[in-house]
């Protein structure tokens, strides 16, 4: 029933974040040392106006956050990133997203991530294990274009010749390439495949790459859409701390190491 009005909250705010792409503009420095921009605000803004008007509480990372004692009885919630990969943003290699999620019982149940420079639109919905890969044109009606021909699916690996691995742009750590060099004793190759932001996820979602380890800081905003999209496609991520798939709105929304495959 939030099918039109997550998809259209996505593209409305990657038009903003693209008009402030294509000027200059301001970044300043938040407390955890992370970089902010316009971009990130005016974003959130737009999102914040669609969601609200479904009633769902939003955790995103640009609005206040609440104490989990007002958090915790909350049965569904958006999670939302305005703006995914700012370094990337800052850097103009186009690399950074758009990130929704709708979370229920503490599991991601649809996600949307929208790459605003390529106009290309991702969406999972977990309850019908559908993934669809959407270009986005001007006057499009997106919904409709959920269509068999838009699906995605994830590589059938054949055989263990080759192993692709996400990394990232700018957080492959020593713990990371521990976990390759691991791979190298399964695999006759071992090829890094490398992305920014949430697009990372998504490479795993359409085929494009077979696992992507995540051994460094995350927080719930950055993977509550990956997730979904992954997991409608029938892949699984999988926190490194419980062995379990990844649950949201916790006390602490800092996540722990995940893998997805």
């Amino acid at each position: 029933m939030f099918e039109s009005k997550v998809l259209n909250a996505s593209i409305q705010a990657g038009k903003e974040i693209i008009k402030i792409y294509d000027r200059d503009f301001n970044i300043e420095t938040k407390a955890d040392a992370s970089p902010l921009t316009e971009a990130d605000l005016a974003s959130n803004e737009v999102i914040n106006s669609f969601l609200k008007e479904t009633g769902i509480p939003i955790i995103s990372e640009e609005n206040k956050q609440l104490d989990f004692s007002e958090r915790k009885n909350w049965k569904k919630c958006w999670i939302v990133d305005p703006l995914d990969g700012t370094k990337e943003f800052i850097k103009r290699n186009g690399e950074f997203t758009v990130n929704i999620a709708l979370v229920e019982e503490g599991r991601p149940v649809l996600g949307v991530i929208y790459v605003p420079v390529t106009k290309e639109l991702y969406y999972g919905d977990v309850r019908e294990g559908k993934a669809w890969k959407i270009k986005v044109e001007v006057g499009a009606n997106v919904d409709q274009m959920l269509i068999e021909e838009n699906e995605i699916f994830p590589s059938n690996k054949q055989g263990k010749d080759i192993i692709r691995v996400v990394g990232s742009r700018s957080h492959m750590n020593d713990d990371t390439m521990t976990y390759v060099e691991g791979l190298k004793n399964e695999y006759e190759t071992v090829e890094i495949v490398s992305k920014g932001s949430s697009l990372k996820f998504c490479l795993v979602a359409e085929g494009k790459a077979d696992v992507y380890p995540r051994f460094a800081p995350t927080m719930e905003w950055d993977t509550a859409a990956g997730q979904a999209i992954c997991e409608a496609v029938g892949l699984s991520v999988i926190d490194k701390g419980t062995n379990a798939p990844m649950v949201y709105n916790r006390e602490n929304l800092l996540n722990n190491y995940f893998l997805v495959k």
